[in-house]
């Protein structure tokens, strides 16, 4: 049998052509140094090869690289120049595209429609439009080219023209036209595209469910879904968004359950969607039973705990993200930065700013007036104005955080002193910069100030007086003893007063004891808010400090009719980026129980010798004295005080978190043993700050 010779030519040619798939396959796995060794050990290079290693170092946006072989290439074709042009392009560099453009020496349609992407791939329509009307010839791919442009630009009237214009129309095109009509919320002529088409696929199908789906026509969109020929999981996915977008979690559940393939888009979207309807535990279990996570999928469950006051569980849920080797990114770390604000976790909330620096977040104005309110419910308002001050280019958001961190924190002076500032750098307040200002003076007793703000919020500010300003207002007045001028002020409000606004009313009667008004703040409260205990157990204060145990009684009775309860008072402290929780009654629930016995029963002895007596109309039952002592002694903020005494070293600050305002008898309790023990302890009640030293409190008492 005769031997077979295979011409040098095409043994060649085969041999090129193999490392040219070589150099696009290591191109496309990122292994750039791979394709280019492959094509240095190339026997014999053609145009094809020159050409696809130019592509893999633009596929790889290294864009001078492919540039620099392109001038040395020995000899160059038509493709050459698009490929140049189209690197350029998917690199997002117009200005260099242009000039290929310009510089070649021949162009076909494939080169004037890459030029003509490229300037609608940047949002430059114009340009794209006046290149797309030069053109010699056009294809269908042109043609939808700059129909996408137009409908980018929301010029959906042009689109259509343009539409009707081409002279042949394939589905991308028509696809196009249905999501412009939807996104512009014309329905009527998006199904009209729609029931023309000659052929539609799946994404023809989806594009109109979602124009649906996107504005709120849920049910249109269903009836559609369940007709459609094929699906896939895009479809299933924007059929799902449309019900947990509108809160139809029960519809959203019974599609998820049926679905044949359950994408990560779609259980992070059930993940939200049983989340915003407050089945935590339904939002974990789809987390739970997922195969494959992506970073949305751990921000979503991070957010839901955060925004349903599941703390602990999102600070734990973090961790374990960052042993899984997920990185944090923007959205997750947000989240658990306001988590760190609403526990007063300091350490983590520390690490937390480490990664947003490290990340490069913290030049973000808005991340800093985050970290701004996250170090001000910290307690450590030295870090907060560090902060601020780094921050060169301060919006009034930032301006506000740090004027409110400091009313927080019964600092009035230096809030006003920061709101002059911000006016003399010619940066208009706003209301909230006024909801500040005006809670600082009524921290501090600042009565003058106060009306003298609020008398200038509309007369020189611009700003009109809102529920809330009326609410400070009542609360400045209240505090100060001016109850009754309060209550002028509620019946003079131009607006209906809300539950706030008589809240703020019905505390200052129960400090200064103006059973009368109390008793019209309690009922206008309960008509507002009927499943809301406050009312009731602040009157029920003011009653039991008058001994009037048959109206705390029928009181109670009340409330047990309506099935209304008391949130218990709970405090808390963090220790060693643990985060301990204690609630009125005893330490029987903390592991370390005997122990803060010890403590308080040590510290009941150092009280008693430095002149302390238990107050006893901080009880709100007829008990005798004996019991009644006890019964303060377990209050939470006392029990999280001794476990910080035992663990936290010296000088390190006690600080302690409750979710109710802080009762008198600790107060009292808690400067006292801030002395005898010469430790600084920070207390942040559900109102404001209390720095406890040397038997002071930074309050000075009014409170």
């Amino acid at each position: 049998m005769p031997l077979l010779l295979i011409p040098k030519r095409v043994y060649s040619t085969n041999v090129a052509s193999s490392f040219n798939s070589l150099i696009s396959r290591y191109a496309r796995l990122g292994q750039i140094h791979n394709a280019r060794k492959m094509f240095d050990q190339m026997p014999n290079r053609n145009i094809a090869s020159w050409n696809s290693i130019i592509a893999a170092y633009f596929q790889n946006s290294q864009p001078g690289h492919a540039q620099k072989l392109f001038d040395e290439m020995p000899e160059r074709n038509l493709i050459s120049w698009n490929a140049l042009l189209s690197g350029y392009v998917k690199n997002g560099m117009i200005t260099e595209a242009r000039k290929v453009f310009d510089l070649m020496p021949e162009r076909n349609v494939v080169s004037w429609t890459a030029m003509v992407r490229g300037y609608v791939q940047e949002g430059m329509i114009s340009e794209a439009e006046s290149l797309f009307l030069r053109m010699p010839e056009k294809n269908v791919v042109s043609w939808t080219v700059m129909l996408g442009g137009l409908i980018q630009e929301r010029r959906i009237d042009d689109a259509r023209r343009l539409f009707d214009e081409m002279p042949e129309k394939d589905v991308v095109a028509w696809t196009n036209m249905i999501g412009g009509y939807c996104q512009e919320g014309r329905l009527a002529e998006a199904r009209e595209i729609f029931d023309e088409m000659p052929r539609r696929n799946v994404v023809s199908w989806t594009s109109m469910i979602s124009g649906y789906v996107q504005n709120q026509r849920v049910d249109v969109a269903r009836k559609l879904f369940e007709v459609m020929p094929e699906k896939n999981e895009v479809s299933w996915t924007a059929m799902l968004m449309g019900y947990t977008q509108c809160g139809r979690i029960q519809e959203a559940s019974e599609l998820f359950e049926v679905m044949p393939m359950k994408s990560v888009i779609s259980c992070n979207l059930m993940i939200l969607g049983f989340g915003d309807n407050g089945e935590v535990d339904k939002a974990r279990r789809v987390f739970d039973q997922m195969r494959e996570r992506d970073e949305g999928t751990w921000n979503a469950m991070i957010k839901v705990y955060e925004r349903k006051g599941f703390y602990l569980e999102a600070l734990d849920l973090f961790a374990s993200m960052q042993r899984h080797r997920v990185r944090p990114n923007f959205p997750s770390l947000i989240s658990v930065l306001s988590v760190c604000a609403s526990l007063a976790s300091l350490d983590h909330g520390r690490e937390v700013h480490g990664q947003l620096v490290r990340s490069q977040f913290d030049h973000d104005v808005y991340v800093s007036s985050v970290l701004i309110t996250m170090y001000v419910k910290c307690g450590n308002l030295v870090k907060a104005k560090l902060v601020f001050d780094s921050f060169a280019a301060k919006d009034v958001v930032m301006w506000n955080s740090i004027i409110t961190g400091y009313a927080q924190h019964g600092l009035g002076e230096e809030a006003l002193q920061i709101f002059h500032e911000m006016c003399s750098l010619g940066l208009a307040p706003d209301d909230i910069t006024f909801i500040g200002l005006l809670s600082a003076c009524s921290y501090t007793g600042k009565v003058v100030e106060g009306l003298e703000i609020f008398e200038s919020m509309k007369c020189k500010y611009l700003v009109e007086p809102r529920t809330e300003h009326y609410a400070c207002m009542v609360d400045l007045l209240g505090r100060a003893g001016k109850v009754n001028e309060a209550m002028n002020l509620i019946e003079k409000m131009p607006m209906e007063a809300d539950a706030i606004v008589w809240g703020s009313l019905l505390g200052a009667c129960r400090t200064h004891m103006k059973l009368d008004l109390a008793e019209v703040a309690a009922k206008k409260l309960l008509q507002l808010d009927p499943r809301n205990a406050g009312p009731c157990i602040l009157l029920s204060n003011i009653y039991a400090s008058k001994s009037r145990w048959r109206d705390v009684e029928e009181l109670r009775e009340n409330m047990r009719a309506r099935s209304v309860s008391k949130s218990p008072g709970c405090s808390w402290i963090e220790v060693e980026k643990k985060v301990h929780m204690f609630t009125g009654g005893d330490s029987m629930g903390h592991p370390e129980h005997p122990m803060i016995l010890r403590m308080l029963e040590r510290l009941g002895g150092l009280l008693r010798e430095a002149g302390y007596c238990p107050d006893g109309t901080f009880v709100l039952h007829d008990v005798d004295e004996e019991e009644k002592v006890h019964s303060l002694r377990y209050h939470s903020e006392k029990l999280a005080v001794a476990y910080g005494l035992l663990k936290l070293p010296e000088p390190m600050p006690i600080r302690v978190m409750k979710n109710l305002r802080v009762c008198g008898d600790c107060h009292s309790a808690i400067k006292l043993i801030a002395k005898v023990t010469r430790r600084e302890i920070i207390l942040r009640d559900a109102n404001r700050f209390h720095h406890f030293k040397d038997g002071l409190c930074s309050c000075r008492d009014y409170w």
